[in-house]
């Protein structure tokens, strides 16, 4: 095995050349920082092409468990099958409520009042998570999906979100974010693809996709 190669060595001058550059950097963050003093609940939307819009958002909700919150889970289109995020938040037990009410994507269901019933199921079911002063934290997985082949009346949805309660944090997810959705959220950020293993013949794999 070879030696770890030591870092290069840094002379007196650039460290204090250093030091000064971070000490301007750090007075310039410090009062951005200190400029910021609203505190409310977020209206969050992870969309775009690119994984990981889901991934993001149940990476929320595990900082908000951490942080001692309770967080609700409400999943739009995918289907009764278990996930490893699923099988994870179990074990916080009912500091996690999880509702998957959908029956599979549209092109697996191929039924539109079908679907637009299962919309509607789920989204009585964000009403009254919504509801709930102990929730701090809900994720709508693939609302955005929902919205994109109008299940659901696309008005309704963002008032009743845009009306959340103040302390209330709402994270929605993925593809084709409806601009009246963008525009009504605190924070958007699109995934982009830049390549994805599925082109290259690579299946989905537990603990990766599921």
């Amino acid at each position: 095995m070879s030696e770890p190669v030591p870092p290069p060595a840094v002379d007196d001058a650039e460290a204090a050349r250093h030091r000064a550059k971070m000490e301007k950097r750090k007075a310039v963050q410090d009062k951005e920082v200190a400029e910021k003093t609203i505190a409310k609940g977020l209206l969050i939307v992870h969309t775009g092409p690119g994984k990981g819009k889901s991934t993001a958002a149940f990476g929320l909700a595990l900082r908000m468990l951490g942080r001692g919150g309770r967080v609700g889970v409400v999943q739009f289109i995918k289907g009764a099958w278990q996930t490893g995020e699923q099988e994870a938040f179990a074990g916080f037990g009912d500091r996690v409520v999880w509702h998957t009410m959908g029956e599979g994507f549209t092109w697996e269901t191929q039924d539109l009042a079908r679907d637009r019933a299962a919309a509607a199921r789920a989204f009585a079911k964000v009403r009254e998570l919504m509801a709930d002063e102990t929730i701090n934290l809900l994720v709508l997985d693939e609302l955005n999906i929902a919205l994109r082949y109008d299940y659901l009346d696309l008005g309704e949805v963002v008032s009743t979100l845009a009306a959340r309660r103040p302390g209330l944090h709402v994270v929605v997810t993925g593809r084709n974010a409806k601009p009246e959705l963008v525009a009504a959220a605190d924070l958007v950020t699109e995934m982009g693809l830049v390549k994805h293993h599925f082109a290259a013949g690579v299946k989905a794999q537990a603990g990766i996709e599921f």
